[in-house]
């Protein structure tokens, strides 16, 4: 989930070197954390939300044939 995670947010941006995605697993829970540059922020939240909203939606959706849970936050 991780890599895909990073695959989306480095696509976006326009400093992928700045992207750093970090993951934690306590049992079927997944907590997905990413970091962008300050200025990339409103590239990867979107207007009203939209894009942080598809991405979380992917991993969802990613996520479900696993049958895992994960959450996606972006910082």
């Amino acid at each position: 989930m991780r890599e895909l995670v990073e695959l989306i947010a480095k696509a976006l941006v326009d400093h992928p070197d700045d992207v750093v995605v970090t993951e934690t697993q306590e049992g079927k829970n997944i907590r997905i954390q990413l970091h962008v540059a300050p200025s990339d922020m409103g590239k990867v939240i979107g207007k009203q939300g939209r894009i942080a909203k598809a991405i979380r939606a992917v991993v969802k959706a990613a996520a479900s044939r696993d049958d895992i849970r994960v959450d996606v936050d972006i910082d």
